[in-house]
């Protein structure tokens, strides 16, 4: 009897806080795989070369260079142009940026640049930023393996953040169709 107390202790007090947690950050949540059409995304952005784990750093220091230059940063964006299954750490490629409005002006170090709307396979899903790229391109794959077929790049990650503390953003992915 002891021990059935021991076990029931240890799930309460040490794996149920485990799983809420997780279940808050969103990792069970269902991620939507769909074709559609992107909207068009205007942004300011910097190159990226490096390990694709270190872009929230530089992140940060970006959102502070377009604040600098009196831009109102909109959603993060990144555009991943190396596949980081296959691409040696110090060989990944991307451009990271953020949303800015269409008559914004940016100026040097940082650029700007438009995606155009165009037909995409897209993933969305609503987690913490650290499990949703994760959970998007997992998805993406599984969608994509049965049809023979795998993830193409450059794909395009947009974050929209919660709205409250409560509440994690959502990732979506538009991969090119």
């Amino acid at each position: 009897m002891l021990v059935k107390k021991s076990w029931l202790g240890f799930l309460f007090a040490f794996l149920l806080p485990i799983v809420l947690i997780f279940a808050w950050w969103g990792a069970f949540n269902h991620t939507d795989v769909r074709e559609t059409r992107s909207t068009p995304i205007r942004y300011a952005y910097i190159d990226f070369y490096g390990n694709l784990a270190d872009i929230s750093a530089a992140q940060d220091k970006l959102r502070a260079a377009i604040i600098a230059q009196r831009i109102e940063p909109g959603d993060p964006v990144v555009v991943l142009f190396t596949d980081p299954r296959v691409t040696k750490t110090n060989e990944q490629q991307a451009q990271i940026g953020y949303v800015i409005a269409p008559n914004a002006q940016v100026t040097r170090p940082l650029k700007s640049a438009v995606l155009p709307a165009h037909n995409v396979l897209q993933a969305s899903v609503r987690a913490s930023i650290g499990l949703a790229p994760g959970m998007a391109y997992q998805a993406l794959y599984n969608y994509l393996k049965p049809q023979g077929k795998d993830i193409r790049l450059p794909t395009v990650e947009r974050y929209t953040p919660g709205t409250s503390i409560n509440q994690m953003g959502t990732l979506t992915v538009d991969m090119p169709d």
